[in-house]
């Protein structure tokens, strides 16, 4: 399992806690130092059956910066995730990454629905 992360944020030090506690193996992926690739984001939304705009950190000053609350509607789904692709603190965070599947952001239920 890859878990994909900032280590600064509270969410993603939440999550990683929580992983330990349940006793989780995974691989740890700074987000910030090894960005996802345009390849991989869209492997990843694939798989999670998610909205787009799941996948982006919606809380971050770069989204706000970009001003992709307007943006984003007006682009495609190809433009968006190459978006993405630009900068990992564009991408909601934390991500866990598996050959079944792909969660964004920490909602210990949605966890919890997925055996973690």
């Amino acid at each position: 399992m890859l878990f994909v992360c900032y280590p600064k944020c509270t969410t993603c030090q939440k999550a990683e806690k929580y992983l330990k506690e349940k006793g989780v193996e995974y691989t740890v992926r700074h987000i910030k130092e090894d960005k996802p690739t345009l390849e991989e984001l869209t492997a990843w939304y694939k798989l999670s059956g998610l909205p787009l705009k799941r996948f982006f950190n919606t809380s971050g000053m770069l989204y706000k910066e970009l001003q992709l609350k307007d943006k984003l509607p007006t682009m495609s789904e190809e433009e968006q995730l190459q978006l993405l692709a630009t900068d990992g603190m564009l991408v909601k965070r934390p991500l866990v990454v598996t050959e079944d599947f792909v969660l964004a952001g920490f909602k210990e239920k949605e966890w919890q629905a997925k055996g973690l």
